[in-house]
């Protein structure tokens, strides 16, 4: 009798403790909130960062990477400084600035939190609950990437709960809005903890051969920062092809075939040296190479690519991008 109410119905707090926990892991995200005002028992449980950490993933484990997580870390670390050493009145009340990476002038913001100042209570210790709502919100611009076209940019990115889809900005000299209806399948969590004013350390150079999938950073000018350009490893003009004497993989020329340009382009094929040293001149600058070790994200390039064929690069862009033989990279 003592598991029981006077009712007569089995009280929640005297199940056992896996069975409320299962029991929890299936309730709504917005369930949990409410379920979280029934005691201080349940508030504790309900706010736990396991329980959370499944939402996230569930919803937002596509978009946002350990750079994210490492950007809400350093909101919540500052604001709990700022509690413990008394200063709640430092804390900007409308915003907060996340943390900076690159030097001048290609200084880079990791992050933004709009309105922070909610986070001046117990919250602070929910790190995953809290950081979700920040996501559904909008209240928190983080560091993801955008395909566009042939290539993917870093941003910065926030959620529009409105729309289902996410506003985005870039920084290069000011901050540009991209597109305020930037759609799920466009975004993508950043693979690499690499800024993007920074070039990539390539460990997969020695390793490549012909058919591997790759991308590769480059930018058209010093002063701005790098995107990553979707290319798949070819064979040199000399090679048959035949793969019982196919020797392109230990070749000091590497050939990267860009699907994002029609057959017989000039741009089409591209010969890099593969060991070598950073290359810059007027027309661009390489970074490093990450092979794409996933068939989900060869896929999803596969089949972005057909939708950037239907709309030609103007001319001027295409010479501004033009991409001359013999380059090296790191």
């Amino acid at each position: 009798m003592d598991n029981t109410e006077p009712s007569g119905n089995i009280s929640l707090m005297n199940l056992p403790e896996p069975m409320l926990d299962c029991i929890l892991r299936l309730l709504s995200p917005m369930e949990l909130v409410i379920m979280s005002e029934v005691c201080t028992c349940l508030r504790d449980r309900c706010r736990s960062d396991p329980l959370w950490e499944v939402h996230i993933k569930k919803k937002w484990g596509g978009v946002i990477g350990d750079v994210a997580f490492k950007e809400w870390q350093w909101h919540i670390t500052t604001t709990k400084e700022k509690q413990i050493n008394h200063s709640d009145k430092q804390i900007n009340q409308k915003g907060s600035l996340g943390s900076f990476s690159g030097t001048w002038p290609v200084l880079h913001l990791r992050s933004y939190l709009e309105d922070c100042s909610y986070l001046n209570s117990s919250l602070s210790n929910s790190f995953m609950m809290t950081l979700y709502f920040s996501l559904e919100n909008g209240k928190f611009w983080f560091p993801a990437q955008v395909y566009r076209g042939g290539l993917v940019r870093d941003a910065l990115v926030r959620y529009d709960s409105k729309t289902d889809n996410f506003q985005a900005r870039q920084q290069n000299g000011g901050w540009q809005a991209v597109g305020n209806n930037i759609q799920w399948e466009i975004l993508r969590a950043p693979p690499v903890d690499t800024p993007p004013c920074v070039r990539y350390i390539s460990d997969c150079l020695e390793d490549l051969k012909p058919g591997d999938h790759i991308e590769i950073q480059w930018k058209s000018r010093r002063e701005i920062s790098y995107g990553w350009w979707y290319a798949v490893v070819g064979h040199m003009e000399s090679c048959n092809e035949n793969q019982n004497f196919c020797c392109c993989r230990y070749s000091d020329t590497l050939i990267l075939e860009f699907k994002q340009y029609c057959e017989g382009s000039s741009m089409r094929r591209v010969k890099l040296v593969r060991n070598g040293e950073q290359y810059e001149e007027a027309s661009g600058c390489y970074g490093g190479i990450r092979k794409l070790q996933s068939e989900e994200e060869i896929q999803r390039w596969e089949k972005l690519l057909p939708l950037y064929h239907q709309t030609p690069m103007p001319a001027r862009i295409l010479c501004r991008r033009r991409i001359p033989p013999g380059v090296r990279f790191p």
